[in-house]
């Protein structure tokens, strides 16, 4: 049985979930997303989402498809259809129909689509073992800060890293770690000091993130929003990554040389553990 996928007020079957070839979003990559967790049938941190969604959609003068109630509401029909207990669900707003200018079109109605990922999260084996990495120029766009769809770059990063046998890849740029290739990107000092890039127009400020750096003030870790070099993760006690599909990920090898000891750090696996309680006692962090 395919899965349902929603396309402009329609729940239609994944053969019939189709867009038309003028839309900006396949033309311009001129579309904004967001990738929602599902646990327990539930979204976790969907306000918070669905807020961002609203800062891309303004920084690209992009009109909103509709009300963030009827997204919602969308949202947990879809995750119902699709019996979704574990996974993602993907939303998608592109700038809509029009003949193809590079100027903005008028009066053109913005298009929204969004469909569902089943998917293992809380059991992932990477999270015992660590994953490896690699370190890459950061070749993006200036405006990181918006989360749109022109991933093209972190495509080629996640490719690199496969060709080099490992899991992902670190961005670099002006010689300081920008964020992962899906993901924001930390380290743990010998002081035992989180260390991760400051917001602003080079990196996403990711909801994951934001949840993490919380909960470890909490813990009573000193946080420190200060751009890292590799040279500086390469020395560190710990490094780790956040995301949507992957909570907190310890990584345990950078361009072939161990972090630590090789394996998890106690940082990390506290920080992941706590955010997987919180997510699966409460839907908003």
């Amino acid at each position: 049985m395919s899965r349902i996928f929603y396309v402009n007020g329609d729940f239609v079957a994944e053969e019939d979930a189709k867009i038309s070839v003028l839309d900006r979003g396949f033309l311009f990559a001129d579309a904004v997303y967001e990738v929602s967790t599902v646990l327990a049938g539930k979204l976790i941190d969907n306000k918070a989402h669905l807020r961002r969604l609203a800062r891309s959609l303004s920084e690209l003068a992009m009109v909103a498809p509709c009300s963030d109630e009827s997204i919602l509401e969308a949202q947990h029909k879809l995750i119902e259809l699709n019996t979704v207990q574990e996974g993602l669900l993907y939303l998608q707003v592109s700038r809509g129909v029009a003949d193809r200018e590079f100027y903005y079109p008028t009066n053109t109605p913005s298009s929204l689509v969004m469909f569902t990922q089943s998917k293992s999260l809380l059991d992932n084996p990477a999270a015992q073992t660590g994953i490896k990495i690699i370190s890459i120029p950061d070749q993006r766009w200036a405006r990181r800060d918006i989360k749109t769809v022109g991933l093209l770059a972190p495509c080629m990063g996640k490719q690199a890293a496969v060709e080099a046998g490992v899991n992902d890849a670190w961005m670099v740029e002006d010689g300081f770690v920008t964020e992962g290739t899906s993901n924001n990107a930390y380290i743990v000092t010998s002081e035992k000091q989180i260390k991760t890039r400051q917001l602003g127009h080079e990196i996403l400020s990711g909801i994951t993130r934001d949840a993490v750096l919380r909960f470890a003030n909490e813990a009573g870790y000193s946080v420190l929003e200060e751009a890292f070099t590799i040279e500086e993760a390469l020395q560190a006690e710990e490094a780790f990554i956040t995301s949507a599909s992957t909570f907190v990920m310890p990584v345990v090898n950078i361009d072939g040389t161990d972090i630590g000891s090789g394996s998890p750090g106690p940082v990390a696996k506290q920080l992941r553990k706590i955010y997987i309680e919180t997510a699966m006692s409460r839907q908003d962090l």
